[in-house]
Formats: structure tokens, C-alpha cells, sequence
């Protein structure tokens, strides 16, 4: 059986979101992000346009700055705050342009976008921006609960075999709870770096480590 690493985006991603329009007021998006169970939800214009995002800390403005005083010195850098917490429309509540992120992007490219920005989750969007899917933290780690045969036999085909065709027979591929063992003897030794390098790619790894030898000396 062939196997192929979930890659990209489009790999993990949910597919069925949870979206509100630019006119969606305060309680129900309120309802929507109780509901749902989620932390932020996508504000969609036109024909599924991605022109934001509305997240609990844009709601929880309202709360927060409800007993204070906007005309305080040393307000005057948490103006945008001040206005969400007048806001009643995802329109005025939106954090925008929402950070997005395309099906084809690589899951390293989505985690870092995630960590630059500090959120917890991306809008998957097409080249025009509609919205295709949603990627979350949990969405990413989904390739460490790939079953440990899936990541040794993809670890024989793609790294073994490839980089040994004519070794692969004195190989074996050992993985437990994602930690890959490779040993063996191979002709060429020089490769022993690269195959422990592309073992540990494979996406679900966890770590790999290579135990292999290179040709008896006479």
C-alpha cells in the first residue's frame, strides 16, 4: 500500500465552518461562538469573501473596558479597543484583514503563521479569498496520531528503499509511539545522515534515529 504524509493544509483542515456576515450583531455571534465551541469565527462578504475575523477577546471588550474611563491619560493606545467595546456588528467587532492561509500551504508553514500572530486557528481561503476550511492547534497535531505501522511502512517506501534499493533487504524499520528505529548494514554509509534526516520529516514522527552499519571491513 502506498502512503503519502499529510502535507498540507488541505490534509488536516475542517472543512465544514462556522462562519457570520458583516451585519451578525453582538448576541449572535455571541451565541454562535457558544454553541459551536469555538475561540474565533470568520466574517464572510459576498460570495464566502474572508474580510475578517472576530475572536472572544474582540467580544470580551465590551466587558473588560465596560467600567472605564476612555478619556484617561494613557488610554489613548487602546482607542481600537475602546471602539469594539461600542461595537455591535461583526463589521466594527472584526479584527481585519483576517490572517489566512491557502490549502496548499505546508502544515510548518501554517504552525509558524499561528505562532508569529499568537492565534489559535486560520481560515483556509482560495486565491480569491473564499473560504474553503478552517485549520486549528488540535487540526496540526492530528499527523501524531498517525498509527505507528502507517509511519514505518512510509518510512520503508520513501526513505529505505529509495535511498537503499539495494540494502532495503538487511533493513528494518522499527517504530514505537512515533519514534523511529532504522538498523541494519548498507553498502554506501554516507547516506546513514540523510536517512535519519528524512525518517524524522515524515509527518507524525516524533524522532528517528538511525543504528544502521556501513560494509565489513575485509
Amino acid at each position: 500500500m502506498k502512503y503519502r504524509s499529510p502535507h498540507h493544509v488541505s490534509d488536516v483542515m475542517t472543512r465544514t465552518v462556522v462562519a457570520v456576515g458583516l451585519d451578525a450583531r453582538f448576541k449572535e455571534i455571541v451565541t454562535t461562538v457558544n454553541q459551536w465551541q469555538v475561540t474565533a469565527v470568520p466574517v464572510l462578504e459576498g460570495e464566502g469573501r474572508v474580510v475578517g475575523i472576530v475572536s472572544e477577546a474582540d467580544l470580551l471588550a465590551k466587558e473588560e473596558l465596560r467600567d472605564r474611563d476612555a478619556t484617561m491619560i494613557g488610554q489613548r493606545d487602546r482607542l481600537t479597543d475602546y471602539a469594539k467595546a461600542g461595537a455591535v456588528t461583526a463589521r466594527d467587532l472584526m479584527s481585519s484583514p483576517a490572517v489566512t492561509v491557502p490549502p496548499d500551504a505546508t502544515l510548518p508553514q501554517a504552525a509558524r503563521l499561528m505562532a508569529l500572530h499568537g492565534i489559535k486557528r486560520l481560515p483556509v481561503v482560495d486565491s480569491q479569498g473564499v473560504l474553503k476550511g478552517i485549520v486549528s492547534r488540535a487540526d496540526l497535531l492530528k499527523v501524531f496520531l498517525r498509527p505507528d505501522e502507517e509511519l514505518a511502512d512510509e518510512v520503508r517506501q520513501e526513505v529505505v528503499e529509495r535511498l537503499f534499493p539495494v540494502s532495503a533487504r538487511n533493513m528494518r524499520v522499527h517504530v514505537r509511539e512515533g519514534r523511529v528505529t532504522i538498523s541494519g548494514t548498507v553498502r554506501d554509509a554516507d547516506l546513514i545522515p540523510l536517512a535519519e534526516r528524512l525518517a524524522a520529516a515524515v509527518e507524525g514522527v516524533v524522532d528517528a534515529q538511525c543504528l544502521l552499519e556501513g560494509p565489513s571491513t575485509p
